[in-house]
């Protein structure tokens, strides 16, 4: 196992090729525009103000369809840095309610999407493929990709709770 400094002197040199912070500075900008379209198109969802930046492992920002506000959930639009991939999450609001859910989801055996193996660690109930490989070269395709396949999520998930009686 190497060491941190060994780390850092191998961070410090792909940093100074440069391509590394220029993608970067890109996705960050990307992703805040991303936000921005939800929230100017959906008025009526709220959207998270912030962005979850992370630690280079994923960024995301949250939006709260009425639909699910008062069941207390939410869909998080996430980038899994090392695949460079977009995802939907359905989550709770805290772990309980995420975990009422995601027993709800198990026992029905519903498998329109991907149910996370074990809640324990989990920061999602279900997740969505949004984006497999995301053209960056096309941002506006992507963003009507990503819209799209979200939107879908909602809708199917809204379904999903109206028909097992979780008004």
């Amino acid at each position: 196992m190497k060491t941190l400094n060994q780390y850092m002197d191998e961070y410090k040199q792909q940093m100074e090729k440069g391509m590394i912070p220029k993608a970067y500075h890109g996705l960050m900008e990307y992703i805040l525009s991303l936000r921005t379209h939800f929230k100017t198109k959906y008025p009526e969802f709220y959207v998270s103000g912030g962005i979850y930046f992370g630690y280079m492992d994923m960024t995301y920002f949250a939006i709260v369809p009425e639909s699910l506000k008062h069941r207390n959930l939410k869909i998080a639009i996430v980038f899994i840095h090392e695949t460079c991939r977009f995802e939907a999450w359905l989550a709770g609001s805290n772990k309980q309610v995420q975990k009422r859910y995601w027993d709800l989801f198990k026992r029905s055996g519903w498998n329109q999407y991907r149910l996370v193996p074990s809640i324990a660690g989990a920061d999602s109930i279900l997740e969505h493929s949004l984006a497999d490989t995301p053209n960056f070269d096309h941002l506006d395709a992507l963003t009507d990709q990503i819209e799209r396949e979200t939107m879908k999520l909602i809708a199917d998930v809204e379904t999903f709770l109206t028909r097992h009686g979780m008004e």
